[in-house]
């Protein structure tokens, strides 16, 4: 690897402007798929599998209305003052004319909503009068029917007791042998007035059958509207114009899925509501609507470059050597950033994918060709001629460019085992600008090197070389660089070990208690139309009204009407009995009745602990009434599932790329403690990262100075693409400081004094790496999505921590305390591994630096 480098650079500092001209035309190429493929960006994140989408996709087969994305907007009076009629009439016209923009399904006037809710609480209410007239009627007819029934039964007493008389006389009549025809004849009249009697009595008991019948009807609808009543109860809590009458909530319903709903149709919705500004109206947006694709690139990431730039300068002395780095990395990331978008049409792809390649882009592309111009220009200063200088320089500091890149790369390519989709392309994505960045710092760097010549120097090293090139080659020549170096005492080494640990985990202790979620509206920016959408439905409805549940419950077959009543305030109660339940309403049913959906609203927001533990609690429930399953849904039902999938996958993730690294650390380094060293390194270092991101993003600890104005759980990806980018980075490092202190081992120094000689050689380059990289990451910390912002603060310290605390601290301390033993490595495994010369030191008995001179 190292000769076929070597040529490579060679080849491009004498073919420089065909070098130049060929990424030129990637460039162009990259821009052109970009015009050609780009599709737009998606804002939401999602896994495949979880129980919050198997909710989504039966309500796609079941109640289609309900599964496609949602959001609010939300109007407010400037002065805080009740909506005036004139204001209401504009708001209702908005939103008579928002059901044609694209994607929208429907659209809910706030007030009609309002007095529809209204009516339904008047019609219960008028139910209840008239089912008490109904029933004071009812009881009015039972007591004349009871009254009639009493009159027929004294009247039949009364026949009785003439029938017995003339049934006496007619048998005293027989026995006397009188004539009966009168006793029979006065038998038959009571024979034809029991008869009427009868009737009569039939007539009472149908009446009383009728009476009956209307008792029960009026107890069944007494019932229905009492059930209907309880259910409207339980809904007291969902409101969309507050009591005071200051602020409504219009509801918009997208046909498409949030994932699949483009970002045009979102702003298309902002577009129509803000079109025709309402006077003394302030309108603002949900983040379902308002949150789109972050701008990538804004002032603080330039200010981060210019640091890195003055860095460069600092470490190179010219300004013309400082450009290098910055326009190769600025090249990178440019071709890398298109070419990624060129595919946003093929595949689904988040936001924050292409923010990843850019920042990693940046930093990567910067540090790479920083280590090849670095070794350069020390070759110049000890005479080495140009050409044959810049080839050396790509066979030694490029190879390690290449074993450096390949750690990132494999770090980054194994989040796709993840087998989380957008993190798999977002490594993917980074991989791919790591891959740039690394060849263009082995082809475009030495192409301008050679360009630039011997002005890579500066005017004053040019002349000190023009005054006595000769002299001071072979005076360097002749000086070795790590004679005057002393090891560090053994006193030392053990005191900078402890305080290098104490600090890590002191540091790492706050990670202990972090939470893991997606940002919500009010973790936006304070000037944000989201965080004004959050704020002021908090105020005005309460927290929780920001992130309603969609809790589903499976109904039985054959259900009835009133069975299926039934069953929903079944479903209703045991939901409005849970702890930190405001309100619940049921929203829909299907068709055939198998499904029925209820919006349920926490009493906090999306990401509060009590929302979490409520959609764990609604999950655990046992079925209701013993056959009804309830799935839960919504933002905070999404953010669980999103943060537990990632946090199930960061075991086999954090395996794999450590797994892998340290197969190639033991080929690097030929040694079984340095690379258990360099991973035991990265894991303080990295909790260590998390517990200040806990303590900053999730306590608010220093909140004031990073733009923290709404503490929150932690961005639920963030620790995997920590894990996977710092360990890279890491081993950059590792790798650069190392390989020297093995360089120096192998030439024969003892092994405490290789330590030391290999710090001293590496150390400049790799602080100056560290800090182009912390200001390169640390200028996306002004960004005010709070993706970006966390993404770029973690790496920041990350590398802070990992870089100077660990690399340039801990790591030299414990290989001096380990003595020879830190090369050991058993002869059967020295055997089998191969020999990778990431040093480049054949390379440089082949072609002697100043062979040329």
């Amino acid at each position: 690897m190292a000769e076929l480098l070597h040529r490579l650079g060679t080849f491009a500092a004498r073919r420089a402007w065909a070098v130049v001209i060929a990424w030129i035309a990637l460039l162009a190429l990259a821009g052109g798929g970009f015009a050609l493929g780009f599709k737009g960006l998606s804002s939401s994140f999602d896994i495949p599998g979880t129980a919050s989408g198997e909710v989504i996709a039966e309500l796609e087969d079941t109640l289609p209305d309900f599964s496609g994305a949602s959001g609010t907007v939300v109007f407010t009076t400037d002065d805080g003052a009740a909506l005036t009629d004139a204001q209401r009439e504009e708001i209702s016209a908005l939103v008579a004319t928002a059901g044609d923009l694209p994607d929208v399904s429907d659209v809910i006037d706030p007030f009609d909503a309002e007095q529809e809710l209204a009516d339904q609480r008047a019609e219960v209410e008028s139910g209840r009068a008239q089912l008490d007239d109904a029933r004071a009627q009812t009881d009015a007819g039972r007591a004349q029917l009871e009254a009639g029934r009493a009159q027929l039964e004294d009247a039949q007493a009364q026949l009785d007791a003439g029938r017995a008389q003339l049934e006496a006389g007619r048998a005293q009549a027989q026995g006397q042998g009188l004539p009966t025809g009168q006793l029979d004849a006065q038998l038959a009249q009571l024979d034809a007035q029991q008869a009427q009697l009868d009737a009569g009595l039939a007539e009472l008991d149908a009446q009383q059958a009728q009476l009956e019948d209307g008792e029960a009807t009026l107890a069944e609808q007494e019932a229905q509207l009492e059930r209907g009543a309880e259910l409207l109860s339980y809904a007291d809590g969902i409101r969309v114009v507050s009591e005071d009458g200051a602020t409504a909530l219009v509801s918009v319903s997208f046909t498409e899925p949030r994932l699949e709903l483009p970002e045009s149709s979102k702003q298309a919705v902002m577009d129509h509501f803000t079109a025709e500004p309402i006077d003394g109206v302030e309108v603002s947006f949900s983040t379902d609507i308002s949150q789109g694709v972050p701008q990538i690139l804004g002032v603080g990431e330039a200010v981060g470059v210019a640091i890195a730039g003055i860095v460069l300068v600092v470490v190179l002395g010219s300004l013309l050597a400082a450009a290098f780095p910055i326009v190769t990395a600025l090249t990178g990331v440019a071709i890398g950033a298109l070419a990624t978008l060129s595919f946003s049409g093929v595949v689904q792809m988040a936001s924050v994918t292409p923010i990843l390649g850019v920042m990693l882009g940046l930093a990567v592309g910067i540090d790479y060709s920083l280590f090849i111009l670095y070794r350069h220009r020390r070759q110049l200063l000890q005479g080495a001629e140009v050409v044959e200088s810049i080839g050396l320089a790509n066979g030694t500091a490029g190879n390690a460019v290449v074993f450096a890149g390949t750690t990132v790369i494999v770090a980054l390519l194994a989040l796709n085992v993840t087998g989380i989709p957008f993190l798999g392309l977002m490594g993917t994505a980074g991989a791919a600008s790591v891959l740039i960045a690394v060849l263009i710092a082995v082809t475009l760097t030495p192409a301008l090197l050679g360009l630039a010549g011997r002005r890579v120097l500066g005017r004053r090293a040019r002349a000190r070389l023009a005054r006595a090139a000769s002299a001071e080659a072979g005076s360097s020549r002749q000086r070795p660089r790590g004679r005057a170096v002393q090891p560090m005492s053994t006193v030392r080494a053990v005191t900078t070990t402890l305080l290098a640990v104490v600090l890590l985990l002191v540091v790492a202790i706050p990670a202990m208690s972090m939470r893991l979620g997606l940002p919500d509206g009010g973790s936006e920016a304070e000037d944000s139309p989201a965080y004004r959408a959050y704020t002021a439905t908090e105020e005005a409805f309460g927290e929780g009204l920001n992130g309603p549940l969609l809790v589903t419950a499976s109904l039985p077959e054959g259900l009835d009407d009133p069975a299926v009543q039934d069953a929903q305030l079944a479903v209703a109660r045991e939901l409005a009995a849970q702890e930190d339940v405001v309100a619940v309403a049921p929203v829909a049913i299907a068709e055939d009745s198998s499904l029925a959906a209820f919006q349920v609203v926490p009493a906090e927001g999306p990401n509060s602990a009590s929302t979490e533990r409520l959609v764990r609690d609604l999950r655990s429930l046992p079925p209701v009434d013993g056959d009804i399953d309830l799935g839960v849904a919504g933002q905070a039902a999404i953010n669980i599932d999103i943060s537990e999938g990632l946090a199930d996958v960061l075991p086999l993730y954090l395996a794999v790329v450590v797994g892998l690294s340290f197969l190639i650390m033991v080929m690097v380094f030929r040694s079984i403690l340095v690379p258990l060293l360099a991973t035991g390194g990265f894991v303080l270092s990295l909790f260590a990262t998390f517990g200040a991101v806990t303590a900053v993003f999730q306590w608010g600890w220093l909140g004031d100075l990073f733009g923290i104005h709404n503490p929150g759980p932690i961005l639920s990806f963030l620790p995997v693409i920590l894990v996977g980018i710092l360990f890279g980075l890491a081993m950059d490092y590792q790798l650069f400081l190392a390989t020297g202190m093995r360089e120096a081992y192998v030439h024969g120094a003892s092994a405490r004094l290789a330590v030391a000689q290999g710090f001293r050689a590496g150390r400049t380059v790799v602080i100056a790496a560290a800090l182009i990289m912390i200001s390169v990451f640390g200028g996306f910390v002004t960004s005010e999505s709070v993706i970006i912002k966390s993404m770029g603060f973690g790496l920041a310290l990350g590398v802070l921590l990992d870089a100077i605390v660990v690399r340039m601290l801990l790591v030299p301390a414990v290989m001096h305390l380990l003595g020879r033993s830190a090369w050991w490595l058993p002869r059967w495994l020295d055997r089998i591994i191969p020999n990778v010369d990431v040093e480049g030191a054949a390379l440089e008995r082949r072609h002697p630096p100043h062979a040329a001179v």
